[in-house]
């Protein structure tokens, strides 16, 4: 598979550099950021495939995040990721438009898996937006 850019969101900075060097160990283009707030300013800057979200964070929290991220960037998967899982909110925050809702401590292959199946998803659905513009725009 491709490379692709992840983005890794976590107020809890042990957890943040210890999921960036890991994935970068595994060759993945990815970047950490402590808040919401800076996760946007990345996404308005540089090109993310997938972002992966805590849900508790001070300020702006995953929820109001994952709702801002699909407004600005709806091609942009959003797996987010929870010390304090409950179904409810797994189940909110997937009508919101999340990939997926992981519980930590995520085991490093299930989330790498993950990953590479959100990038698909988003791979099918810019396929998708090509193909139809090229409808719209021969008609």
């Amino acid at each position: 598979m491709e490379r692709f850019r992840v983005l890794i969101v976590d107020d809890e900075v042990d957890f943040l550099e210890m999921m960036v060097k890991r994935l970068k160990k595994r060759n993945f283009d990815v970047v950490g950021v402590e808040n919401g707030d800076e996760a946007l300013q990345v996404l308005s800057k540089e090109p993310i495939d997938v972002v992966v979200l805590d849900v508790k964070m001070p300020g702006m929290d995953g929820e109001d995040t994952l709702r801002e991220i699909k407004r600005r960037k709806p091609l942009v998967q959003v797996i987010m990721l929870t010390a304090h899982g409950s179904v409810d909110s797994g189940i909110e925050n997937m009508t919101l438009g999340a990939f997926d809702y992981i519980v930590k401590p995520a085991d490093l292959n299930d989330l790498i898996q993950t990953l590479e199946h959100a990038y698909e998803k988003k791979l099918i659905h810019e396929r998708k937006v090509r193909h139809a513009k090229i409808v719209e725009f021969n008609q």
